[in-house]
């Protein structure tokens, strides 16, 4: 999977509420699928299983079997790809300008 391809998918993924939704929920800590399930009573097992098919394909979901469980973990590796390639560098001039500012105040 080419870069691009990658971040369509990245952004695919973030494109869904209920998706960041279940993100929002793993980055707290990792939950099992029926966990994930109970968080979502307006959907059944099968979508929010969709769901997170379409996170691991992104690789924002990294899933974990034990025994009968299945643990999802958050990656958050592919958002930081794309900070890096979008913002990282606005980010830098933001730091840069904050940084003489507080030098002119402490002058």
């Amino acid at each position: 999977m080419s870069s691009d391809d990658a971040h369509d998918a990245v952004f695919k993924a973030l494109g869904d509420s209920r998706r960041r939704a279940v993100l929002d929920l793993l980055k707290v800590r990792p939950m099992t699928t029926g966990e994930l399930v109970e968080h979502f009573p307006e959907l059944d097992r099968t979508t929010v299983m969709q769901h997170l098919g379409v996170l691991e394909k992104a690789g924002l979901v990294i899933p974990k079997k034990e025994g009968r469980q299945r643990w999802n973990y958050f990656n958050p590796l592919p958002i930081q790809e794309i900070h890096e390639r979008y913002i990282s560098r606005y980010a830098q001039g933001a730091v840069q300008l904050l940084a003489r500012l507080k030098a002119d105040l402490e002058e």
